[in-house]
């Protein structure tokens, strides 16, 4: 792990003091964890929460209207000190008694617990409500024994409402208690977290591999499996967590949250996989969550925590927060799953060809839009790896997911009877906008260019196959304004384009001249190797791109290599 830590002794109380600085709007400080900045009504019911710090933001960033009047925090995992708590909770009491809420861990039992005694020896009602939602971590018959992991957020932010709408003490405990015993979580790692200043991970997972059962505090997971694709992970979680489900429970908080090192958009990937196993069991979801709310450092991991609601519980579930780690409105309506959603699209209607040979045409493109799709998947990995040598590493999936969508839509069209330019048109539109980027813009330019020379009657020949792809080389260095040296693309495409051509011209026949012409591509895109990049992300990288071919270059070459079969059709 690669941290900013300074003195990691001083980890975690100096990312307390900025978190009580950034967000001194919502909280003020005071030693060892944060109040609310505007304090409840007097008489009002305290919600207390706290635990281990490398957790964020769990559980500092639950403090503000709507959820906890105070955090207590302590070390890097570990629990906060007996003195701590008493302390803050003597700052935080309103009159109306406090209610704690902590996860089920050694630590913050035995410290929180002593705490609470002393309060309640100086006439304070102080009350415990230990949160246990992890199913790996004890049978369903002993939940006492598990521990709480991400449930904490669903079960704290309905304490909070509850105390803000005016509880008394023993409805707050009874509504808390009541939504801890609802909570169920199950987390899968992919990799361990590391201690501040500390190099070495606390566990770690094979590669390929996944650890399922994770622990919020770096603890490994209860059984390693084969790494799993998205659809196997979300059925996996889901199935561990349903497995619990109350016969009757058919609406849900749901929460999917990152460890640490999860990307969002990760997450976004899972989501769409487990709300269609929502949607199959017709269950309700209120208001779900996503993102890393219950982390464990730079853990890469993620967790799935289902909440069974009932009027009560669906009422402070839904109720408006403001803190630092959710702030929204009331929540009123339930989520409408994506497949129910109607997206606003043109509608997609394709004329048919007036003509066989012109239906053969178009045919003839599909077909060409499929070997470049499987080329570009086959290589994927390795223009990936190429590309991230100076660049982002992002053009073999750039080209994969592109030529997948030209190829699809051509086939489409293909099968609805149109011709080659309407085939040619679809390829074209799909290629620019699912891959994106500079690449997907010239290649969906160069297939539109490409299409201009054909009609959707005639047959496919080597006449308007040459002019097409001029046309299309053309297209591109127009918009590219890229020219040989530059290590890009067009220092295949123009000696492509020129060899074509010249051995057109000569009268030569197209199969061999589209072979000499995909020869003179290869010894382009191998001639990019000695270059420095003077276009694109790579030039800001200098004389670091030499060596290398370039990625745009090669994909181009490869493409016209894949196609010379179809060609040799025409000659």
């Amino acid at each position: 792990m690669v941290d900013i830590c300074g003195n990691e002794d001083d980890f975690a109380t100096h990312g307390l003091r900025a978190y009580n600085h950034v967000f001194q709007d919502i909280v003020r400080p005071v030693r060892s964890g944060a109040l609310r900045a505007q304090p409840g009504p007097e008489g009002k019911v305290t919600v207390l929460v706290g635990g281990g710090s490398g957790h964020y933001p769990t559980f500092c960033g639950f403090v503000g209207p709507g959820f906890a009047d105070a955090v207590v925090m302590g070390g890097i995992f570990a629990s906060p000190s007996i003195q701590a708590v008493a302390n803050i909770g003597r700052l935080a009491h309103r009159g109306g008694g406090i209610v704690m809420g902590f996860g089920n861990y050694a630590g913050d039992n035995l410290n929180f617990g002593i705490a609470a005694e002393r309060l309640r020896a100086e006439g304070i009602d102080t009350r415990i409500v230990v949160t246990t939602d992890d199913v790996a971590s004890a049978p369903a018959e002993t939940p006492e024994r598990r521990r709480g992991v991400a449930g904490d957020i669903i079960v704290f932010k309905i304490m909070g409402a509850s105390a803000d709408a005016g509880y008394d003490i023993d409805a707050v405990e009874a509504v808390s208690r009541k939504a801890n015993a609802q909570t169920r979580s199950f987390g899968i790692a992919f990799d361990g977290c590391a201690l501040p200043g500390v190099p070495e991970k606390i566990f770690t997972i094979p590669e390929g591999r996944m650890a399922l059962g994770l622990g919020i505090h770096g603890e490994p997971g209860i059984e390693e499996r084969i790494l799993a694709a998205p659809e196997e992970i979300a059925a996996e979680l889901y199935a561990r967590v349903m497995a619990e489900k109350p016969p009757e429970a058919r609406r849900l908080a749901v929460l999917l949250n990152g460890a640490g090192a999860t990307t969002t958009e990760e997450l976004f990937v899972l989501w769409n996989e487990l709300e269609a196993l929502f949607e199959r069991d017709g269950l309700t979801l209120i208001a779900p969550l996503l993102g890393s709310y219950a982390t464990s450092l730079d853990m890469y991991g993620c967790s799935l925590t289902i909440t069974w609601l009932d009027d009560e519980l669906e009422r402070f579930w839904r109720a408006p927060v403001t803190s630092p780690a959710l702030c929204r409105h009331e929540v009123t309506g339930d989520w409408v799953a994506a497949s129910r959603q109607a997206i606003a699209e043109l509608p997609v209607h394709y004329e048919a060809a007036s003509s066989t040979a012109g239906k053969s045409a178009g045919a003839c493109v599909a077909r060409a839009m499929a070997c470049l799709a499987k080329t570009m998947q086959d290589e994927e990995a390795m223009l990936g790896r190429i590309d991230a040598i100076a660049g982002d590493g992002d053009h073999g999936q750039g080209m994969a997911r592109g030529a997948r969508a030209a190829s699809r839509a051509a086939k489409a069209a293909s099968e609805a009877g149109a011709g080659a330019r309407t085939v040619m048109e679809a390829a074209a539109d799909a290629w620019g906008d699912r891959a994106g980027g500079t690449s997907g813009a010239l290649w969906g330019e160069a297939l539109f260019a490409f299409s201009t020379v054909l009609d959707d009657s005639s047959a496919f020949d080597r006449s308007r196959l040459v002019q097409g792809v001029i046309r299309g080389g053309q297209r591109i260095m127009a918009i590219g304004k890229a020219e040989i040296g530059d290590k890009t693309m067009v220092d295949a495409l123009a000696p492509f384009i020129a060899t074509l051509e010249e051995q057109s011209l000569a009268g030569h026949g197209l199969a061999q001249s589209w072979s000499r012409a995909v020869d003179e591509a290869h010894r382009g895109a191998e001639a990019t190797k000695n270059f420095a990049a003077r276009k694109g992300r790579a030039k800001t990288h200098g004389d670091h791109s030499k060596g290398y071919p370039d990625p745009g270059a090669l994909s181009f070459a490869l493409a016209m290599q894949v196609l010379t079969p179809l060609v040799q059709e025409l000659s």
